[in-house]
């Protein structure tokens, strides 16, 4: 039995956050009903191409929807109508958690808002996704990943010195909401088991991104100093980043002194003890004189030589897949990443429990009503 396997959830949400939630929720057992427009269903449901097809050829919509929601079941509910809100209360009448990413105040005129839906089911966990939270200027606005990556600091960070700003590749915001997201929902299950009372969780897309600035937030705090994109270097390790090897790129990642010792030992290089370079600290310091050093040795290598060589040393390195070379990846073959619940592509949740990965059976739902 998994985990979640006695809780129920209702999705009132679109597009990714929310149903990223969700989606987690599925894996670890949850039944979860997503809510979807009749005819129309999720926004995400017509993001291609590329779209998927069934066997006998009848189209599932796009990969993009597929990739978000595993493991629901979908009900077409027009909730602007008394029929549809009649049909929303019957759901989360006996619904453990709702789901929702309605603009503030969204779902008050249809009677489905969350300090209507505590009055009526009080050990009810709502969980509401925006932009930039119930409170503060910014709440009534819209939120969409892209700004949030912008006004969050990320794409600050991101991309090469002399180069325009860049966005992570996925929707890194949105992807980091519907984790945390998660990660609220099980806390305030846990307090209500313990307590008996709901919760009403308030999560934003610009807290989310602002709470994962990591260290280059602290690097700012303590030095004052504003971080500037570094492309492929870290801000507080050297040598951290991409080398170009004979026959392509690969990443070195030393993580203390005496991997670097062992790094300079395979390139044949004496910098192992040069007190411009021993410590990682002295390392930061003379970056710009030692990365060029660095890449004229690596240059001289093939990429699976060195490797190799590096490997046997303890030092590490890796290469920069494509996606087709993530998924032939052994490691990756061999952790049954790639599934096909019901025959529809797809990649597994990377929570493993007692050796079980937790990942739902059912496919995504084709599109109700």
């Amino acid at each position: 039995m998994k985990p979640l396997s006695d809780i129920k959830v209702v999705e009132l949400a679109r597009i990714l956050a929310g149903p990223w939630c969700a989606q987690l929720l599925a894996d670890l057992g949850a039944e979860v009903v997503k809510v979807e427009r009749p005819g129309e269903g999720d926004d995400t449901r017509h993001w291609g191409p590329p779209f998927l097809y069934d066997e006998a050829g009848a189209p599932l919509d796009a990969a993009y929807f597929h990739a978000a929601n595993r493991g629901k079941t979908a009900q077409a509910i027009d909730i602007a109508t008394p029929e549809g809100q009649a049909a929303a209360h019957a759901l989360i009448a006996d619904a453990d958690v709702v789901i929702e990413n309605y603009k503030v105040g969204g779902l008050a005129k249809y009677g489905l808002d969350p300090a209507r839906l505590r009055a009526l089911y009080p050990k009810l966990v709502i969980c509401s996704i925006t932009g930039f939270g119930q409170s503060g200027p910014y709440a009534p606005r819209a939120g969409y990943d892209f700004i949030i990556q912008g006004m969050g600091g990320f794409m600050s960070l991101t991309g090469e010195p002399d180069g325009a700003p860049q966005k992570a590749g996925i929707a890194y915001a949105d992807i980091f909401t519907g984790v945390y997201s998660a990660v609220a929902i099980l806390a305030a299950l846990r307090r209500r088991d313990a307590e008996g009372v709901g919760a009403h969780i308030d999560m934003a897309l610009l807290d989310t991104q602002v709470g994962v600035l990591a260290n280059q937030a602290l690097n700012w705090m303590a030095s004052g100093k504003v971080p500037h994109r570094m492309g492929n270097g870290h801000a507080n390790l050297v040598p951290y980043q991409a080398f170009s090897a004979r026959d392509g790129a690969l990443i070195i990642a030393v993580g203390n002194d005496s991997q670097f010792r062992k790094l300079c030992g395979v390139l044949g290089l004496p910098y192992g003890v040069d007190a411009r370079f021993a410590t990682n600290p002295a390392r930061v310091r003379h970056r710009e004189t030692l990365i060029p050093l660095l890449e004229a040795a690596i240059r001289q290598w093939a990429k699976a030589d060195l490797y190799e060589a590096l490997e046997t040393q303890g030092v590490p390195a890796g290469p920069i897949n494509t996606l087709a070379e993530v998924f032939s990846d052994p490691q990756v073959v061999s952790r049954g990443m790639r599934i096909a619940p019901e025959g529809v592509p797809g990649v597994a949740s990377p929570i493993v429990i007692d050796g079980e990965r937790m990942v739902a059976s059912r496919a995504s739902p084709k599109r109700p009503g």
